[in-house]
């Protein structure tokens, strides 16, 4: 897949053309699916804000509340409860998956239960933008520090690619660059600290940082 991990969604013009770039054509003309799965393993989240985010309400929406050509949502716990012959085709019509956060863990867990991890790779077109855990399913690793899920059996998430991310830099009051390089220090993976103003554009292997903000690449070998 094509993918845009961010911290805080579509905050900036510098990301937003890099969605436009990545779908190869106007917002206007794409069709999207959002997922707020990974709201349910958080005990921040609940029913306001998972209906926040797939109505576009602030201060949850920003992503969904964009000019799609067609906005959908798709609920990853109830796939397997219809059939691959319904979802399937769903996901497959759709240019862009918009992830929302919570726990990644929980989120990890119902993209392989439902069958979309293995999916994924036949999607070589598809975009998929994440936000904070839907961004952070898609590294190796999260670290036990954004574990909220009781019933994860560890930190270990898709490893699509080969970084882990540290996300909402500065956003809450434990998110600081040195709560981030203690953080580093047992994930074992190359790590991005990102700000909310911040992404990270992943296409055919090559990874460019995409900011008007802060973030910081800590690397295994300088901890």
């Amino acid at each position: 897949m094509k993918l845009l991990l961010t911290s805080g969604g579509i905050t900036n013009t510098s990301i937003r053309d890099a969605l436009v770039d990545l779908l190869g054509k106007p917002v206007g003309e794409s069709s999207a699916l959002c997922i707020p799965t990974a709201q349910w393993g958080h005990p921040m989240c609940g029913p306001v804000s998972a209906r926040g985010f797939v109505s576009g309400l602030p201060p949850w929406g920003g992503m969904t509340s964009m000019e799609w050509k067609s906005l959908g949502m798709l609920e990853l716990s109830a796939l397997p409860t219809i059939g691959s012959e319904r979802w399937i085709p769903w996901v497959r019509e759709a240019d862009v998956l918009l992830v929302d956060g919570g726990d990644a863990t929980y989120l990890c867990h119902w993209m392989r239960e439902s069958g979309l991890a293995d999916l994924l790779p036949s999607l070589p077109d598809t975009v998929w933008v994440g936000v904070s855990a839907g961004s952070m399913v898609m590294t190796p690793r999260i670290g036990d520090d954004f574990v909220n899920w009781p019933s994860a059996p560890d930190d270990r998430t898709l490893g699509l690619v080969d970084f882990t991310i540290f996300p909402h830099l500065d956003v809450f009051p434990t998110n600081t660059m040195a709560e981030a390089e203690r953080w580093a220090t047992g994930v074992g993976h190359p790590a991005y600290v990102l700000d909310d103003q911040t992404a990270i554009k992943v296409t055919d292997g090559t990874v460019e940082v995409v900011s008007e903000g802060h973030w910081k690449l800590l690397s295994p070998q300088s901890r």
